[in-house]
């Protein structure tokens, strides 16, 4: 399905540094380097400053810096063409005003004029994706003028899995999308420039699990390797 998409216009949209490589770090880079595919990525939060009891941007001044940097290294890596980073308190996007997300998102989409948007699952355990996807959806209500026709969710490790087994809002993949080993390799080389991030093994978000996630992925539909989404929303 995901051939479809061949030379448009995607905007990413996600609310930590790291996520946009663990939710389609391959296929993103397939989708750039091998179907012609323009892609934006938008940044929401800063990434760091929950760690603490009280957000103080300016005791994690530093580490901030770093993050950021961190952001278009692994951009070179995937080789995405633009990014877009932005604030938001992390872990906190509850205490933000929904329509500030939104406008942010409106924003960007008169900027950049997407046809198609990856963003989180709506049903994640963690609140600032819960918001993102809620904003996003928002920001594209299918009136007369509205450009983006495809919407399109994954799933974020360390994050997704983690929806307690009871819950009814666990992420149920319908589109898979073989990955090359090329993309593969670029993700987890994308998430290793991630110095806050990045995790030892067996921890989802290290180098090993990355690839026994693709792995799995790929033997549900007989492939080697694979990542997954959800489509929300698909306008013809």
């Amino acid at each position: 399905m995901l051939g479809l998409l061949k030379n448009k216009k995607i905007l990413v949209v996600v609310a930590h540094p790291d996520d946009e490589v663990l939710g389609l770090g391959a296929t993103m880079y397939d989708l750039i380097h091998y179907h012609g595919c323009e892609v934006r990525c938008i940044i929401l939060g800063e990434g760091i400053t929950s760690r603490a009891d009280q957000r103080d941007q300016q005791l994690w001044e530093t580490e901030l810096a770093t993050h950021r940097k961190n952001i278009y290294e692994a951009q070179k890596s995937i080789g995405y063409q633009s990014v877009g980073i932005y604030s938001l308190p992390d872990n906190r996007f509850d205490s933000v005003a929904l329509l500030d997300i939104i406008k942010i998102i409106e924003k960007e989409k008169v900027d950049f004029k997407p046809e198609v948007i990856f963003t989180h699952h709506g049903g994640d355990v963690n609140i600032d994706h819960q918001r993102t996807f809620e904003s996003v959806i928002t920001a594209t209500r299918p009136l007369e003028h509205e450009g983006v026709k495809c919407i399109i969710t994954f799933e974020t490790f360390s994050g997704t899995e983690w929806r307690a087994s009871t819950d009814p809002k666990h992420f149920i993949p319908n589109i898979y999308h073989e990955i090359s080993q090329e993309g593969l390799a670029a993700k987890i080389k994308a998430m290793e420039q991630y110095e806050f991030e990045k995790r030892n093994f067996p921890h989802p978000r290290s180098p090993e699990a990355l690839k026994i996630a693709a792995q799995r992925w790929g033997i549900v539909i007989g492939k080697p390797m694979a990542e997954v989404f959800h489509l929300v929303r698909s306008i013809s």
